[in-house]
């Protein structure tokens, strides 16, 4: 019957993960301590740790890839507007120029904080005053911990004994600073020490943007959500507020350059069309006061209307041919940047307008990205391709157009020279009249349209409103977002686990020594037939009659698995053995052999262990008239067999005097006639060895045993001898191997001692004919 379908009993029915569990449920102390540790570690840090809340705000930017529109009204009042592109405006409210405005706005680079016992915090609402530099620019150097104390009786502030009064710039030795009322201080009753610092402005602004979330709110939404997270919530929500204030502003900004632009030149125009009109009127005045003119005929007031209509109609089309030249001259002359575009005005055909006005927003849009984008970015990149595919639809329409204006003004020419040939006949002066009222009438003209014109841009200025709507100022979150104290408690509990478990494993990973019947398992596969505990008794015999501990209760286990390897009435020879020495192989032999003669076994026991033996002292016989003596043929079997005093069916054969040869005596025929003739007499035989690992002692006896008895001890037993058993030739060579796993003291805190070591140091050299030395402990 094979070992492995034995029924497995006591620890051999725990499965692997419970085993790991006991492994480590032997540490529980440790485990207790660490989580005790860093629980507190946890609590110190959120007590310790300022809190940190969320703001956010959301606003709505009119897109015009995504349909937001303006209404018909404001539309046709703000013809300067461009619509915007989300993606690019989010990039602009993060931006660094925005940033800076919100540091300066808000003096931030001043930041007032309060001393705490452990860690300092922002002083925002417990500051009686907030703090301005003229020059916010200029500050280069941080200047950490400026202490100071507010007079609110005097208005004072005291900084180095130096009293500087409210509202007004003084020079102190940090600069030109202006201290003002804190609108949103609140007192409080544990007044701390407060101090300034003054940071670049470019820092500060840096973490601004480092700390602000702009997203889209979906992909096919122009809403934005705007988050950011600040120790202090009034800070956080002036700040958010502050950013949108600017974004607006800046958008405003755009467009009034434009229309602040077209006004400037449309009042050049103005001025330049008042001058020749009133200089017209002038001439028209001294003309009919020299002449004495009162009336014209009614035949060269028709000829006169028609050629004035025709004059009109060509200064039309020179106006607008050099309307033409100017947007030519626009187009080619600028170098992807954004201007007004004067030229547009008045001219009739709404393709060309919207072309140049199309022109005009895609530059002004160049402008703004490259601010804040280098000039790889792609998006700057897909912007100058717009501007390169723009440029020539224009110049193909002005082209086009030009050849139209020329044609007609032409036909215009051949009809006023028949005019003017009909003319001839209108009396000199009468004619010079009419060519003065004609010039007159395209000045007014001319005048009217600028006139128009500048109103059109007044009404755009004064209507322009802003590319994005508020839908939620900002909100502070009502609770901390950080730190989150759940999370900082389930963190801390993991990582005392992860610490006793790495603690456990590493330390575990670095003992040479077998510490468990799983290491046995994965590096053997010899059966392991039982394992037995340690035992804290000092006394070598651990198994009576009367005997009920854990200890006695697996010996008598052990007797009944001998069953499992066919030990039997027949087959009665058990050899013991071990790696090395300390393993407890003569302890194990002592036990098994009381277990059996509790059971009314006559049992022999055989110090076989001719270079350090034990058993004598352990029943407290003389080490004389032993194995080597009968091996020597120097006493009879009869001589050495001893009965011992504990137990009347237990009986004992000493090794005798310590041989200089045992190897040579183990060979010779009479030890299979002494094993021979205690067959006849005993129901079993039990043989102690010396280690395997030195000697060849067991390898040569357990050929004449029936089953061998290995024994290993946690602790004790090397890990690289355990895992060179399976291809070891001297174990290989052992008869019906099974492992005994001796001295489970179960690791950690609670381990406890075995109760027994087998004298450390086994060798064959000179001090084996010296005398034995005695157990130290069982």
């Amino acid at each position: 019957m094979h070992l492995n379908h034995y029924p497995k009993t006591g620890i051999q029915q725990e499965s692997m993960l419970r085993s790991l569990l006991l492994k480590y449920l032997a540490y529980w102390p440790l485990f207790l301590i660490l989580l005790t540790v860093f629980a507190a570690g946890a609590f110190l840090y959120l007590r310790y740790t300022i809190p940190v809340y969320e703001l956010k705000a959301t606003i709505i930017i009119k897109d015009e890839r995504k349909g937001q529109d303006e209404s018909k009204m404001v539309e046709s009042l703000d013809v300067f507007d461009s619509k915007k592109i989300v993606e690019n405006e989010m990039e602009v409210i993060k931006s660094q120029t925005l940033a800076q405005e919100v540091v300066k706005n808000l003096r931030l680079y001043a930041p007032i904080e309060e001393e705490g016992k452990f860690v300092d915090h922002s002083a925002y609402t417990n500051s009686p005053i907030q703090i301005a530099a003229r020059q916010p620019e200029a500050i280069v150097a941080t200047v950490d911990k400026v202490y100071f104390t507010f007079v609110g009786g005097k208005q004072q502030v005291i900084i180095n004994h130096v009293a500087y009064p409210l509202k007004q710039w003084v020079n102190t030795p940090y600069g030109v600073l202006k201290f003002t009322p804190n609108p949103m201080y609140q007192p409080s009753a544990d007044v701390q020490p407060i101090y300034f610092s003054l940071l670049p402005v470019t820092s500060v602004a840096d973490g601004i943007v480092q700390g602000l979330d702009v997203v889209a709110s979906n992909k096919l939404s122009t809403v934005v959500n705007i988050s950011l997270k600040d120790e202090v919530p009034q800070r956080g929500k002036a700040i958010l507020n502050e950013l949108i204030a600017a974004y607006n502003r800046s958008t405003l900004a755009d467009k009034n350059v434009l229309a602040t632009n077209t006004l400037a030149f449309v009042d050049d125009r103005l001025r330049y069309v008042t001058h020749d009109l009133d200089s017209i009127e002038q001439k028209l005045q001294h003309f009919k006061t020299q002449n004495n003119i009162v009336d014209i005929d009614a035949q060269g007031s028709l000829y006169l209307h028609s050629v004035g209509d025709n004059d009109q109609k060509i200064t039309s089309i020179n106006m607008q041919l050099a309307m033409l030249d100017e947007v030519e001259n626009y187009v080619l002359g600028k170098g992807g940047q954004g201007g007004i575009v004067p030229s547009t005005f008045g001219y009739t055909d709404p393709q060309l307008s919207d072309l140049v006005q199309k022109l005009y927003n895609t530059e002004l849009e160049y402008e703004r990205i490259k601010r804040i984008a280098p000039e790889n970015n792609p998006m700057l990149i897909s912007v100058t391709n717009q501007i390169e595919k723009i440029k020539p639809s224009i110049l193909e329409n002005i082209e086009n157009e030009r050849k139209g204006l020329e044609a007609g003004r032409g036909n215009l020419a051949v009809t006023n020279s028949k005019y003017n040939s009909m003319l001839s006949t209108i009396p000199e002066k009468e004619r010079q009249l009419l060519e003065i009222t004609r010039q007159q009438s395209i000045k007014n003209n001319i005048y009217t349209f600028l006139l128009q014109k500048r109103e059109e841009a007044a009404i755009s200025y004064a209507s322009a409103v802003s590319n994005s709507r508020l839908v939620d100022d900002a909100q502070a979150s009502m609770l901390p977002v950080s730190p989150n104290k759940l999370m900082i408690y389930i963190f801390a509990v993991a990582l005392a686990f992860g610490a006793g478990i790495g603690y456990v494993t590493i330390k575990e990973s670095l003992n040479p020594n077998i510490e468990n019947r799983a290491e046995v398992e994965q590096y053997t596969n010899i059966p392991i037939l039982t394992e037995l505990v340690g035992s804290k008794s000092k006394v070598p015999i651990v198994i009576s009659e009367n005997n009920r501990t854990l200890i006695a209760e697996q010996f008598r286990q052990l007797r009944t698995l001998l069953a499992y390897l066919n030990i039997n009435s027949r087959k009665k020879k058990v050899l013991i053995t071990s790696t090395i020495s300390g393993e407890g192989k003569s302890f194990v032999a002592v036990n098994l052999a009381m277990s059996l003669g509790l059971a009314n076994k006559r049992v022999v026991l055989v110090d076989l262990d001719l270079r350090r033996p034990a058993l004598a002292n352990v029943f407290n016989m003389a080490n004389a008239d032993g194995i080597s003596d009968y091996l020597r043929e120097e006493k009879e079997i009869e001589a050495i067999i001893k009965r011992t005093d504990i137990n009347p069916n237990v009986f004992l054969i000493p090794s005798g005097p310590i041989a200089i040869n045992p190897s040579e005596l183990l060979l010779s025929n009479k030890i299979q006639e002494l094993i021979t003739y205690l067959e006849g007499v005993f129901d079993c035989i039990i043989i102690d060895t010396p280690p395997v690992s030195f000697v060849t002692d067991a390898i040569i006896l357990s050929p004449l045993c029936d089953a061998t008895l290995y024994v290993l001890r946690e602790g004790v037993t090397p890990k690289m001898l355990v895992q060179k058993l399976d291809n070891n030739t001297s174990t290989k060579s052992l008869k019906n191997v099974a492992i005994v796993f001796n001295g489970v003291k179960g690791s950690g805190i609670n381990k406890y001692s075995t109760g027994y070591i087998y004298g450390h140091g086994y060798i064959d050299d000179k001090k084996s004919k010296q005398k034995q030395k005695k157990l130290v402990r069982y």
